[in-house]
């Protein structure tokens, strides 16, 4: 082998190791920011007093979400939880305005959906499952109960142990009357394997399966 060709094959294997060094930094900077906007949303869900105050830290939490997903075009996480803040910043902002931000928050589910359907464990047919049973029905909106239960079902499939498929499906069975049901999968959403990192959504959760178990048991007498 000549000279040439060793520093040839020494230079390849150098800007094979940069290029997989810089790989890997960019995965662990985007894993480190998709992780901050999540607590960042548990804390404007859970921590942050209802009316002006929540629905000013969702403005500026979906601003910071749209922004990732910019910046990330070719990554379902991102356009999950930007979808994820809109459904919720909706929920805090209340009436028929917020008819837009669900129509936002659709939009970039489904296109998650398309990238990757199995992101995020089936993240984005839960939270567009949830839309779907939320938003009101036609003429003023795209709800759709059927639409609904399908997709909390494949979500349920691809996360059948998951804390927030099982809530989720469990309220959409509340609100069909469906209370025993309910039931067996709000037990589920409380048996739930808890997620690093992310202890104050996981709070926040199993106080939601505790009020809506106490809803279901009054409903049951």
């Amino acid at each position: 082998m000549t000279k040439y060709a060793r520093h040839a094959i020494a230079l390849s294997a150098c800007l094979a190791t940069q290029a997989l060094f810089a790989a890997q930094s960019a995965a662990s900077a985007f894993d480190a920011e998709l992780l901050a906007i999540q607590q960042a949303w548990a804390r404007a869900n859970y921590e942050t007093p209802a009316g002006d105050a929540r629905v000013g830290a969702f403005d500026v939490l979906e601003q910071r979400a749209e922004k990732f997903a910019r910046e990330h075009p070719g990554r379902a996480e991102a356009l999950i939880w930007e979808g994820i803040i809109e459904s919720s910043y909706a929920g805090a902002k209340g009436g028929l305005g917020a008819l837009s931000l669900c129509k936002e928050a659709k939009g970039n589910l489904e296109a998650a959906l398309e990238l990757d359907p199995q992101a995020l464990d089936g993240s984005a047919y839960t939270s567009l499952g949830t839309l779907y049973f939320k938003v009101p029905g036609f003429p003023l909106g795209f709800g759709d109960d059927a639409k609904a239960e399908k997709l909390l079902k494949k979500a349920l499939e691809l996360n059948p142990a998951g804390i927030d498929p099982n809530y989720f499906y469990a309220e959409y069975l509340v609100e069909q009357h469906r209370y025993q049901e309910a039931l067996q999968y709000l037990d589920k959403a409380a048996e739930a394997p808890p997620r690093p990192g992310r202890e104050s959504a996981d709070r926040g959760r199993h106080g939601e399966i505790a009020t809506l178990r106490q809803k279901v048991q009054a409903k049951l007498g």
